[in-house]
């Protein structure tokens, strides 16, 4: 398996502790090595590092984020967080080849071994609860049947920072990581994406 070098917690953690805690609940499973894809709600640019955060640090070095190019892949205080401290898997929103396939950064990873933090929603919802996943979560699923998937919810973080602010407001933040979800034979894209909204959605309390 693929992995990077660990680190004790590095500042970045050190940081999104400080101002919004990040504080795991194992309630469905419990912190593993084997391969995963934790999906989960999103409401915040600050999703992507909170969950990443909340993994135990022999996790976080070979768990990869997935994130947007376009918000991610710049110079400065950013992009050096994304490239050095969280490895992230850019996905190219923008798409100038339509003949593409936008999940094949991800396949590379997963293929390399490393676990994925995704975001099937595919956009910020400012909301409590999740908007419509999107079938990316389902074709990764299919390729990669030997992978656990891991729902996610990422609790009060739409107030911490919602979309448009700058700066984050500190407050409280939990990470709720559920059971692993299964695959059932022949089921349908929609019934497997809505199932796995569902499964996020349960964990909101």
């Amino acid at each position: 398996m693929a992995t990077l070098p660990v680190r004790f917690l590095p500042p970045i953690v050190w940081l999104v502790r400080l101002l919004v805690g990040a504080y795991p609940r194992w309630i469905g499973c419990a912190p593993s090595a084997v391969q995963r894809i934790y999906f989960a709600n999103h409401t915040s640019h600050m999703d992507t590092v909170v969950l990443w955060a909340a993994l135990p640090g022999e996790l976080r070095a070979n768990t990869r984020p997935v994130a947007a190019k376009d918000y991610w892949d710049r110079g400065g205080i950013r992009g050096h967080i994304a490239r050095n401290e969280l490895n992230v898997v850019m996905i190219d929103r923008a798409r100038d080849d339509p003949a593409a396939d936008p999940l094949e950064p991800l396949r590379e990873a997963l293929e390399n071994g490393f676990s994925l933090i995704i975001f099937p929603e595919g956009t910020r919802t400012p909301q409590r609860l999740p908007g419509p996943f999107r079938s990316g979560i389902y074709h990764l699923a299919m390729a990669f049947p030997a992978v656990e998937l891991i729902p996610v919810y990422i609790e009060n973080l739409h107030r911490s920072m919602p979309k448009g602010a700058l700066l984050p407001v500190p407050t409280i933040c939990t990470v709720r990581f559920g059971a692993p979800l299964a695959r059932i034979d022949d089921e349908a894209k929609e019934s497997f994406v809505e199932r796995a909204r569902d499964a996020v959605v349960a964990l909101a309390g």
